[in-house]
């Protein structure tokens, strides 16, 4: 259902940032109202040129505006072009702190039809260990469709 949902968000894409940003939007909302036990669901778009990850549409409190590619979750699943489960945050090394009430994250990389990262789609919850590996494989479809969609 939710997947025909976001085909359905995203499907209609005419090649504008302006569109891209919107149906982003969109999907942010979509994707936080049917996952629970979140705190924070949106993205982070690649500024080639700076060499970071620029924050992007999403729903939750406000967030880090710029993460350097490398660093971080977020940083680390770009820069590794591979998602990135992580139970306890407070493990992670070299995690940033946008919101001290995190406890675990999940991080899906948007790969353009190049091959290329062009941002990724970021989860945090409240709860240590929240996400499983049917998250992870789930949410992968999810950025397939859209990297697929809105940058093709």
């Amino acid at each position: 259902m939710v997947e025909k949902r976001l085909q359905a968000l995203i499907g209609e894409w005419d090649g504008s940032l302006q569109w891209r940003y919107a149906h982003l939007a969109n999907v942010a909302a979509l994707l936080w109202e049917e996952t629970e036990a979140i705190s924070w669901l949106g993205f982070y778009l690649i500024d080639e040129e700076a060499n970071k990850l620029i924050l992007g549409p999403f729903q939750g409190k406000a967030a880090c505006t710029e993460i350097p590619i490398g660093s971080g979750v977020c940083g680390s699943a770009a820069k590794l072009k591979k998602a990135i489960l992580v139970p306890d945050v407070h493990a992670f090394d070299g995690h940033i702190v946008c919101d001290s009430a995190s406890m675990s994250e999940l991080v899906v990389p948007l790969i353009d039809s190049k091959g290329e990262v062009v941002g990724v789609l970021d989860i945090d919850s409240p709860m240590k260990g929240r996400f499983t590996e049917e998250d992870r494989e789930r949410f992968q479809r999810y950025a397939k469709s859209i990297s697929l969609a809105l940058w093709s």
